[in-house]
């Protein structure tokens, strides 16, 4: 323990001594100046004291712990009789007791700091690493003394290195006090290397800040000196240069807009011109009349009422979809009666490729509309929909605002592309934000949160498109009228594929028919042996890949005319992808084929069944949904209460486990159309009765072995034929849906209708 001495005391408030620093303090107290004048006739030392809260008297309580044991380097008397006091403080030293009488004195205990407890490796990183710290944070801020550096680099102490890194660093004096009061070398250490560090990181921040206002000052005195040479140029050239103010007025006289809007744009372009010019309120208001003067408040184009024009475009863009094309031509020939721009929302929903989003061109076409195409796919923020109210920095139109503004006419067609995919989060419901733009009722008076105006949207021509109904919000699905776009057949493909992607790939990569030919069987042989797709997009790639060898081919062998044929097919597009898949056709046990709906077309499902001695449980396996779950035990429960009918042991299903499993485990699989296939194999598999092997089925089944209707019969029966099966088993009530498909898929097909499991198993099961 160091010896205890007495010594006068300074009380400072707002100030902290470290020990290293020199400061100047002004001391009115007589008592006080008159201890440092016996003080500096001794050895000159004093002790300095901060104040933790103004008191009546001083107590030991009313001050910090630790303070500054200091030497008074000069004194001196000033004319209003106080006096000035240089002081060096030199090291840390602790209150023991305080003249309670006046305060001014007090035995305090020096403290010495100990580093010989710290390795000399540790010792010197530690050095190392905090003068690097304050090199790094004087090189970020202008007036931090760079002459100490030196002085830092020749210390072999930690303890005064630290202090002397943050007398130099300016702090508030909290955070000075708050290190003086630690008395332990590491602690020091630790909380000085934090301090540098948080200020090199607020130094850097600041400068970005500097730099970025910077900037923006220099690109608006740019902008500014650049418009006014620009007007002398004018001058010069004997041309008038308007006033923006005046420019914007002439562009609002010829408006095509109603008095509301019109008295709308006047207000802001009067608040313009009270704004400083080149500054960056004054851009955003100038950016929003511009805006609103893009709008086509009151301007339409003229559409085309010819019926006949309008489907000789149909038939000429699109090959089939023939349902498509009837509803336009409906919706155009009432329109042309009733005079009326509006009409149905339409919905165009199907697997991708099958030409949703084209065929929305080609409306626009026939009907002489502008076109626009918004896409939705991903959409999140609800601003993206209704714009951003003018409050934020970066605000801008929504998407169906900008549309109109691009269209240039307030009844163009608008493509929403890919409805089912706008999703939520928590910048608000977008699919909400859509019920006010589909809704007939409504949008007549669509705001849009940055043009803060009304638009009437009553007279744009909306087609959404979607690939399944299932993922559009149902409030979204009951404003639209739904247009299924289904698979197309091979023999659709192959029309398509001829009579619209070869000449479109012919002319895309600069070819003509003189050059290459593509025989039918090569382009038949294209959709059977290397695409599977319910639309035409690698159709039509694997059209431009020939295209593309054939194009080089010419170029550096010249052959003349190049024709591509189902033979040499293999040269241009390598080995076959797909062998065109024929279904086992001979009758096995336990196995059972069904028949599914993708989002790209129809497949078929080989559900297999394996029984094996158990306990009784039941294994489902191939990625099954939930529902798919649920048929599967729902036509377990139906087998066991037929069990009798079958000569199926009671104890059977207590003495067996049962295992149904789907390949192609990897794809999750869900919907009830399998119920009354898994029914079949399971049974098949109990009872040993082998499944035929020339038939499909697809249905719900019931508790009481009903069997339920199911939808994308389509693609399940085109699914079933290009796998060469030509007996499909499909429940009773979904008769009218098989009635509506065209004859040439339904061509060659047996369809057997049923509506109980025992007319399944007559059917399926090989007695």
């Amino acid at each position: 323990m160091s010896e205890i001495i007495k010594l006068p005391t300074i009380i400072v408030k707002d100030a902290a001594l470290l020990p290293g620093m020199i400061v100047n303090f002004t001391i009115i107290q007589k008592r006080v100046a008159r201890a440092c004048e016996e003080a500096i006739k001794g050895d000159g030392l004093v002790f300095v004291a901060s104040q933790k809260e103004p008191a009546e008297k001083v107590t030991k309580d009313t001050l910090y712990e630790i303070g500054a044991l200091s030497f008074i380097r000069q004194i001196n008397k000033l004319p209003d009789k106080s006096f000035q006091v240089m002081l060096e403080s030199r090291k840390r030293a602790r209150i023991v007791s305080v003249d309670e009488d006046g305060g001014f004195y007090a035995d305090v205990e020096p403290l010495e700091t100990d580093e010989s407890a710290i390795d000399r490796v540790e010792k010197e990183a530690m050095l190392r690493y905090i003068r690097e710290l304050y090199i790094e944070l004087s090189s970020l801020k202008s007036g931090m003394g760079k002459n100490v550096i030196k002085s830092l680099n020749e210390s072999a102490e930690l303890g005064a290195t630290v202090d002397m890194t943050l007398v130099n660093t300016p702090l508030p004096y909290e955070v000075k006090l708050s290190v003086l009061q630690l008395t332990d070398l590491r602690d020091r250490y630790d909380r000085a290397v934090q301090i540098l560090s948080d200020e090199i990181q607020v130094a850097r921040v600041k400068d970005d800040l500097k730099k970025k206002v910077k900037e923006k000052v220099t690109k608006s005195q740019r902008d500014y000196y650049l418009r006014e040479e620009m007007n002398s140029i004018r001058r010069e050239l004997g041309e008038d240069p308007l006033s923006e103010e005046q420019e914007l007025r002439n562009e609002l006289d010829k408006l095509n807009a109603g008095p509301e809007v019109k008295e709308k744009i006047e207000k802001e372009i009067n608040r313009l011109v009270t704004l400083r010019d080149g500054g960056s309120e004054a851009s955003v208001e100038r950016s929003y009349i511009e805006t609103l003067l893009e709008m086509p408040w009151d301007n339409a184009s003229e559409d085309r009422n010819d019926i006949i024009k309008a489907k000789e475009i149909l038939d000429r863009d699109h090959y089939g979809l023939e349902k498509v094309k009837e509803r336009i031509l409906e919706f155009l020939a009432v329109r042309t009666l009733t005079g009326k721009g509006g009409g149905p929302i339409i919905c165009l929903i199907g697997p991708p490729g099958t030409g949703k989003t084209s065929i929305a061109r080609s409306i626009a076409d026939a009907l002489n509309k502008q076109y626009v195409r918004v896409s939705l796919g991903g959409v999140r923020d609800e601003a993206e929909i209704r714009g951003h109210r003018r409050t934020y920095v970066g605000a801008m139109p929504g998407n169906i605002a900008n549309g109109l503004r691009q269209a240039g006419v307030k009844n163009p067609l608008m493509l929403l592309d890919e409805i089912d995919k706008v999703s939520s989060d928590y910048k608000g419901d977008t699919s909400s934000a859509l019920l006010e733009v589909l809704d007939s009722e409504q949008n007549s008076k669509f705001r849009d949160h940055y043009i803060g105006i009304p638009i009437d949207l009553s007279e744009v021509l909306f087609v959404a498109t979607a690939n399944s109904a299932g993922d559009i919000p149902r409030p979204l699905y009951d404003r639209m009228e739904i247009i299924e776009v289904s698979s197309y057949t091979s023999n659709e493909k192959f029309h398509i594929g001829k009579d619209y992607l070869l000449d479109k790939q012919f002319e895309k990569n600069g070819l003509t028919r003189k050059q290459l030919s593509v025989t039918d069987g090569a382009l038949r042989k294209i959709i059977e042996s290397y695409t599977r797709e319910a639309g035409v997009r690698e159709l039509e790639r694997k059209i431009g890949e020939i295209c593309r060898k054939a194009a080089r081919e010419i170029l550096e062998d010249n052959p003349g005319k190049i024709t591509v044929t189902s033979k040499n097919l293999k040269d241009y597009l390598g080995k076959e992808k797909y062998r065109k898949e024929s279904a086992v056709k001979t009758d096995k046990t336990g196995i059972a084929r069904g028949l599914a709906w993708t989002p790209v077309g129809g497949d078929t499902l080989q559900i297999e069944v394996n029984i094996m001695p158990g306990k009784g449980e039941v294994e489902l396996t191939g990625q099954m949904g939930d529902v798919m779950k649920e048929s599967a035990m729902a036509g377990l429960s139906y087998i066991r209460s037929v069990a009798s009918k079958y000569k199926i042991s009671p104890d059977f299903f207590e003495k067996n486990d049962i295992h149904i499993h789907i390949p192609e485990g990897a794809v999750p699989k869900d919907g009830p159309s399998a119920g009354i296939t898994m029914a079949t194999a399971v049974l098949s598999a109990i009872t040993k009765i082998p499944v035929s092997g020339k038939i499909a089925m697809t249905g719900e089944i019931t508790l009481r072995g009903r069997v339920l209707p199911v939808g994308g019969l389509k693609e399940k029966i085109l699914a079933a034929k290009n796998v060469g099966i030509y007996r499909v088993l499909v429940p009773y009530e979904n008769r009218p849906d098989i009635e509506e498909i065209s004859e040439e898929i339904r061509d060659g097909m047996e369809i057997v209708y049923v509506s109980s499991m025992n007319e399944v198993t007559k059917e399926a099961l090989v007695q």
